[in-house]
């Protein structure tokens, strides 16, 4: 008999344990189907997505082409003709670009390097800027960009005072000299570097010495181009 009522709460038991872990797993399985699917799908496309983006990065990275970065010019010269060189990649062609109108091209050494030489300026400004071409036809931005100014005029060069052959005495035995040149030029006095303001005035005290003395002008330009002028003057003390 007790062993019959023993055996009888064990299967009941076992039977509530039975329909709990089937409850359990039915739960289970709709948490995963609500929960789960849409996660991994989700996950899923999120990993899709970051690997299309790293493609696309790959694929931008892979197609953008560096400009080419030129040598230092001076910013104005009195040759018609100058040397452009500059550093790109290997197996380039360089498109030189004067004024923004295609001048000439070249290819790019094995080590990047590039030259143009005795490129022909015009008077006045010339823009220079360069471009760099793939194999593959792929085009860079433009390079740094130079202005140079073509200049073979000399500036122009007046001295208003002292006159030539002008006589000093006495107490006047240093002189003033003042002029006028072009702006932005530079001037000496007999070697000696004179005062030049923003419009071309210059001006330099000179010591007399006994008898005649020679007062040599020269002004320089921006692009080295120079005129001189010379007078005398006589200083009896």
């Amino acid at each position: 008999m007790k062993r019959s009522r023993l055996s009888k709460r064990l299967e009941k038991q076992s039977q509530k344990t039975f329909f709990l872990s089937i409850l359990g797993i039915i739960v289970v399985i709709a948490l995963i189907f609500k929960f789960g699917i849409p996660l991994l799908i989700n996950f899923s496309m999120l990993a899709s997505g970051n690997k299309n983006s790293q493609d696309n990065e790959k694929n931008n990275s892979a197609s953008f082409v560096a400009p080419p970065v030129l040598d230092p010019l001076f910013d104005a010269t009195h040759s018609a003709q100058i040397n452009i060189s500059g550093k790109a990649s290997p197996k380039q062609t360089i498109n030189l670009y004067v004024n923004d109108d295609l001048n000439e091209k070249t290819e790019t050494k094995e080590d990047g390097s590039f030259e143009f030489k005795e490129i022909s300026l015009q008077k006045g400004e010339n823009k220079i800027k360069t471009k760099a071409i793939t194999n593959e036809k792929k085009e860079s931005d433009y390079s740094n960009t130079f202005i140079v100014v073509f200049k073979k005029d000399p500036p122009t060069l007046s001295i208003d005072s002292p006159s030539d052959g002008q006589s000093f005495s006495k107490d006047d035995n240093s002189v003033n000299i003042t002029g006028k040149t072009d702006s932005g030029s530079k001037v000496t006095v007999n070697g000696f570097w004179a005062i030049v303001d923003s419009d071309g005035k210059f001006s330099y005290n000179m010591r007399l010495q006994d008898g005649e003395n020679s007062i040599k002008v020269v002004a320089t330009d921006e692009a080295d181009n120079n005129i001189e002028k010379e007078i005398k003057v006589k200083y009896s003390p």
